[in-house]
């Protein structure tokens, strides 16, 4: 497995490099790469901006806002928080395999001292029941990502803050408030790594994934100059390109919303004559064909059950919505309220 880390802060840059390695890099053996951000916000690829995130505070203290080519919902970072990021061929066998990946994680942690770091539902890592990390995943072409959040020391407070959780998200877990759901790992930690800079807390955790005392003997990934343009140009035409980010949102005449226990569906319709003119799918689901195919089926289609029924015969809903049932969705499309 070869090394990678990037010096750069920014998670607009630190997601278009991950972007392009998954795409263009030689991959006959994996990649792990890690990147620390300043503060930012990142959305899941189908979530909607507006309804995720405190706009009025986040312009007020600076906090980059991008969205990810990954499903998932919405996470704080800040410069007390690690990402990580497994890059690979597709084998066919890893994609909603999070453990795959995360298991080396949670081995080294254990090592650190947070021996109670664990998966828990479908993409978290938790301790005593409170969420440190998110992970998400991504394949295109045979190739693949799965990468995580690792709240090392971040600002606690900032998150509820930021970021405007849906009630019926909160709801569903069971719980009253954001605060209470996250922690950072630091205090569980042995005294002797309770003091790392954020850094050395990278280093450490890449040196036991990897099996090396000391990073010089991991290989590294090198970037050449050409590389280093390419996503340059790749952070401008999409990370931080407004329209990836925020998108042109319609004003929807039905919004139908739920979260089911493989994540939110959000659907925003416009109809005209009895027919759908616009269709637009948020939420923090797994799918791995874009969305946006799955809703020009539907343009200019009749909303009616055997109508829309008709429009999506020829494709898998499963592809775009992952393990939510496909009668959910049409229930959930369709719904009378």
């Amino acid at each position: 497995m070869k090394y990678l880390v990037t010096d750069s802060r920014d998670i607009r840059y630190n997601l278009a490099l991950e972007t392009y390695l998954m795409e263009h890099a030689n991959l006959d053996e994996p990649i792990l790469y890690f990147y620390i951000n300043s503060p930012c916000i990142i959305l899941g690829r189908y979530q909607d901006a507006y309804e995720e995130i405190n706009q009025d505070y986040v312009k007020k203290h600076n906090i980059i806002i991008t969205r990810r080519t990954s499903g998932g919902g919405a996470v704080y970072d800040d410069l007390g928080n690690v990402s990580f990021s497994f890059i690979t061929k597709d084998d066919g066998d890893s994609i909603g395999n999070f453990r795959k990946f995360t298991d080396p994680v949670i081995e080294a942690l254990h090592k650190l001292g947070a021996t109670d770091a664990k998966m828990a539902g479908r993409n978290d890592l938790q301790i005593k029941s409170k969420k440190f990390s998110g992970n998400a995943m991504k394949t295109e072409k045979g190739r693949m990502f799965s990468h995580g959040t690792l709240m090392y020391d971040v600002d606690l407070d900032v998150i509820g803050k930021a970021l405007n959780v849906p009630a019926d998200k909160i709801a569903s877990k069971g719980i009253k408030s954001v605060h209470s759901r996250v922690t950072n790992l630091k205090p569980y930690f042995k005294p002797e790594y309770q003091d790392l800079t954020i850094e050395e807390f990278r280093d450490t955790l890449a040196k036991t994934i990897l099996g090396v005392d000391d990073l010089s003997d991991a290989k590294e990934y090198a970037l050449d100059e050409q590389t280093k343009k390419a996503v340059e140009q790749l952070n401008q035409s999409i990370f931080s390109n407004w329209d990836w980010i925020y998108g042109k949102s319609p004003k929807a005449a039905i919004q139908h919303r739920q979260h089911f226990a493989q994540g939110t569906v959000d659907f925003r319709i416009t109809l005209e004559n009895g027919r759908i003119k616009d269709l637009k799918t948020y939420g923090d689901f797994f799918g791995q064909k874009a969305i946006d195919e799955f809703e020009q089926k539907l343009i200019g289609v009749r909303y009616d059950e055997e109508a829309i029924k008709d429009a999506l015969k020829d494709i898998q809903i499963s592809d775009f919505f992952g393990k939510i049932p496909e009668n959910a969705i049409l229930e959930l499309l369709l719904r009378q309220e």
